[in-house]
């Protein structure tokens, strides 16, 4: 009985060294690093501003360069010592998926779920006001999307507007927040500031690490 179990250890470990394998050089699977990281991949699922899984993500696997995961690694052992996560909603994104995106934005019939991600932007302005674009930073493998939750409940943290969510509700700065949602953007980003990474200030979820990798390779394998 003994044999077996090791037998199947061994196979188990195995085969995430071959998956792991299949990673352009540079990047990991980041429960490899962080091994509690909450990931809810929102292309992924049908919870976003499309409306429906996007191309590219055949899995909610979580793919970043090392040294984001690293950062990142200690950004979660910061929080968990408040009794606090990070949730991530979107690490390395394929420019497949990029160009899913603008195929959707181009298509002004198809708004689905404009009421609850961008009702106030007309469709055909969201070229022109920069919430869609040919190229993402995420492509490069170092830029996360992500949220603090309660290391109890598991429930995000009131930002003062939900993610992806297309409006000056989601600049960091925005004005018309309580207390409680200032508080909380600014432990999100003093956290992530603290531990190399920038913010992008229209997208209080959106943050890069500096010195990335690869700053002018865009990529397009497959999340799997």
């Amino acid at each position: 009985m003994k044999n077996k179990v090791f037998l199947l250890v061994f196979v188990l470990v195995a085969l995430a060294f071959t998956k792991q394998d299949h990673l352009p050089e540079g990047f990991v699977y980041a429960k490899t690093i962080i091994p509690d990281l909450d990931v809810e991949l929102r292309y992924y699922s049908t919870n976003n501003f499309v409306g429906d899984s996007i191309v590219g993500y055949k899995a909610n696997t979580l793919i970043i360069t090392k040294p984001t995961a690293e950062a990142l690694k200690n950004v979660q052992i910061e929080l968990q010592e408040q009794n606090l996560c990070l949730r991530v909603y979107d690490g390395y994104r394929p420019q497949q998926a990029v160009n899913h995106f603008m195929r959707w934005a181009k298509d002004l019939n198809d708004t689905i779920n404009k009421h609850q991600f961008y009702p106030d932007v007309n469709k055909r302005h969201l070229f022109r006001d920069g919430y869609i674009a040919s190229r993402s930073g995420h492509s490069r493998g170092s830029t996360l999307d992500l949220t603090i939750i309660n290391g109890n409940t598991l429930e995000p943290l009131d930002m003062g507007s939900p993610y992806d969510f297309f409006g000056e509700q989601s600049w960091v700065e925005h004005t018309n927040l309580t207390q409680e949602q200032k508080q909380n953007r600014q432990l999100l980003q003093a956290v992530m500031l603290k531990h190399g990474f920038r913010n992008y200030p229209k997208e209080w979820w959106h943050f890069t690490l500096r010195g990335e990798p690869f700053p002018d390779t865009y990529f397009d394998f497959v999340i799997e």
